[in-house]
């Protein structure tokens, strides 16, 4: 996935741009990663706040929303082209002020960018 685009809604993933998808369960290839907490656009690079719950030792995972392949909007669930692993190894979020930190964010994007790429999963 190329830099840009991971900051980005792939098409066919059924996000509109004033749909608010906070709470909405989201699921990593291999299980639950959290709830949306919210969501952010600094400059351009639009993610996802997930609140890990006790997963993660209770902290918050920055998802950047090209990594989502599907909205659920019914059952209120995001899917994600990622394990959980992949997740808790990506740059460590740990305060608010680094979803407007254009070097983080770009730290974040190079992580994921790099991934290697997986194809949808169905439900």
């Amino acid at each position: 996935m190329t830099i840009d685009r991971i900051w980005s809604y792939a098409p066919g993933t059924g996000q509109v741009a004033e749909r608010d998808l906070t709470g909405f369960t989201v699921d990593a290839t291999d299980g639950t990663l959290g709830h949306v907490d919210r969501l952010a656009d600094p400059h351009g690079m639009r993610h996802l706040v997930v609140d890990t719950g006790v997963w993660v030792f209770g902290r918050s995972v920055l998802v950047p929303v090209g990594l989502i392949t599907g909205i659920d909007t019914e059952h209120r669930q995001i899917s994600l082209a990622c394990t959980r692993a992949e997740v808790k190894e990506a740059p460590r979020f740990r305060t608010d002020s680094e979803t407007l930190d254009p070097r983080y964010l770009a730290t974040v994007g190079d992580y994921y960018g790099n991934l290697p790429p997986r194809e949808p999963t169905t439900t």
